[in-house]
């Protein structure tokens, strides 16, 4: 920084500090929602899990249970239910799950479900089929909404406009950990690995199994619909709570190379006047 006066060494350091500040409130603003998110995350997965178990043991101990919901078409036609943030500033969260929707839809002739700005907003540009555009607000998007999605997806899928659907979302490990995910939402893949004399359920469904199956499907949807939207709030806040965390250390540290050099330069200045003043006497 040689050449730079202590003036402008001084208007660096004031910038950077008001950077500073405006990364520690939202390092902060996270925290406190990545607390909200984390709650949903630990109140929704049980739910879940429920619905998972019930659908699976109907499946897996009824070998000659017959469903769409079962049959896989072979076909290249998919929906891509993909959840990303309204925002950025938040690491690579929302460049990772939109590659990974990317890859995923690669060879297939796809259709996305995008959630979250910025879904929406890049889908847009590469001129991709959006089923719709009414969720783009990830943030706002309720239990509701999940279940109407589900339902209308289910519906789509027996028509036949669908041979596939999948969720790209981010599924949060731990503040610093958020893995990007697809999971196969249709058809249901049976277990293989189950012997055939323990398939068989001691539980009775009324009416039937699969009319108790094919109404719960829906309902399943939008759970694991609801899931994953939570999973990747979290996951956001984390994303965004560690790299505003790091920005915020960045910050201290060029204020505190700056603040040295502005040391440095004030004290070479202060020199060169005394020595102007003794070789002027």
């Amino acid at each position: 920084m040689a050449g730079v006066s202590t003036k402008e060494i001084k208007n660096r350091i004031r910038s950077m500090e008001s950077t500073r500040q405006i990364t520690k409130a939202m390092q902060m603003v996270a925290a406190s929602k990545l607390r909200r998110a984390q709650a949903q995350v630990t109140s929704s997965r049980p739910y879940f899990e429920i619905l998972y178990a019930a659908i699976h043991e109907i499946a897996e101990s009824n070998s000659d249970l017959s469903s769409p919901y079962l049959v896989d078409r072979g076909g290249k036609k998919e929906a891509h239910i993909v959840i990303s943030g309204d925002r950025g500033l938040a690491g690579g969260y929302n460049s990772n799950v939109l590659k990974l929707a990317v890859s995923k839809m690669a060879g297939q002739e796809s259709s996305v479900l995008p959630i979250g700005k910025k879904t929406v907003d890049y889908f847009k540009s590469k001129e991709v089929t959006m089923l719709s555009a009414t969720y783009a607000d990830a943030e706002e998007m309720s239990l509701g909404d999940c279940f109407t999605v589900a339902k209308d997806l289910c519906k789509r899928y027996l028509a036949g406009e669908f041979d596939r659907v999948y969720v790209t979302y981010t599924r949060f490990v731990s503040v610093l950990s958020q893995n990007p995910e697809s999971l196969q939402l249709l058809p249901l893949v049976r277990r293989d690995d189950i012997p055939a004399d323990t398939r068989k359920s001691d539980i009775m469904y009324e009416p039937s199994c699969e009319e108790v199956f094919e109404t719960i499907i829906p309902e399943y949807l939008g759970g694991v619909l609801y899931g994953a939207l939570c999973e990747s709030r979290a996951s956001e806040q984390a994303a965004r709570q560690s790299a505003m965390d790091s920005a915020t250390q960045n910050a201290d540290d060029m204020i505190a190379d700056l603040s040295l050099k502005f040391n440095r330069a004030r004290q070479a200045a202060i020199t060169q006047e005394i020595t102007e003043i003794v070789a002027g006497q």
